[in-house]
């Protein structure tokens, strides 16, 4: 288990409008980017306008950055595309056996190394911009 590719799927299509600004990025141009069906780009572009990190209109075709790329970071992308919620990355299985030293400590044990994991993955996410990475896109295009 992973995860969820919508993460990915959302700095693609934010790296995507922004290097394509001066062409026409729609729902249909952003999904054979993606490889996948526009309805699936319709519902994440949905997630990001909701968040506030890109503007559409309605009939229009068409999509731009509603912030500048140094203040998107990836943990806004994060956010906006309900990968996980707050403290929920990992999962702890439920109803061990109380009746196992194991069983009845696990939760109690883990719980917290968990919680430290992804408030460390989070402080990295936060310091990486949508920037970083169109910069780095751009630089592996023209090596």
């Amino acid at each position: 288990m992973s995860i969820s590719s919508r993460f990915a799927v959302g700095i693609h299509i934010l790296a995507l409008i922004e290097l394509n600004k001066e062409g026409i990025t729609s729902s249909e141009f952003l999904a054979s980017s993606v490889n996948t069906n526009s309805s699936v780009i319709r519902k994440l572009m949905g997630m990001l306008k909701n968040a506030g990190l890109i503007e559409v209109k309605p009939g229009v075709a068409g999509a731009k950055l509603a912030k500048e790329l140094s203040d998107i970071t990836l943990f806004d992308v994060y956010r906006a595309v309900n990968v996980v919620q707050e403290k929920e990355l990992f999962s702890v299985h439920d109803n061990p056996n109380p009746k196992c030293p194991v069983g009845r400590n696990i939760q109690n044990t883990i719980e917290p190394l968990f919680t430290s994991a992804q408030l460390a993955m989070e402080k990295v996410l936060r310091s990486v911009t949508l920037e970083d990475v169109v910069k780095d896109i751009a630089k592996n295009e023209n090596n």
